[in-house]
């Protein structure tokens, strides 16, 4: 089965995973590790980690589907464009 993306950008992502995974690993290990800092504060840096991670996920998913959105169009117009030269091109054929 063909998939759509490029076996390099799964290098790519999997290395960012990898990134992500890791932070968030040594994120939890130094806030279970930090004794000075009491557990509710804990707990609002983790639900701050967690928001922020959701709030760039989201911006990250509305900036593809606007570009997508955007290649679509111009792949809408250039067709349009196409089919006019086309019939205007094949018009002019005809008559002679």
């Amino acid at each position: 089965m063909y998939q759509h993306e490029k076996p390099d950008n799964m290098v790519i992502m999997m290395f960012n995973l990898a990134g992500v995974a890791a932070a968030y690993i040594l994120l939890g290990l130094s806030l279970y590790k930090s004794v000075d800092v009491p557990l509710a504060t804990k707990g609002f840096w983790g639900i701050g980690v967690l928001l922020l991670t959701l709030s760039l996920v989201n911006f990250v998913k509305y900036r593809f589907d606007n570009q997508a959105r955007i290649d679509r169009i111009n792949r809408l117009e250039e067709a349009r464009n196409e089919k006019l030269l086309e019939d205007y091109v094949g018009d002019g054929k005809d008559d002679k």
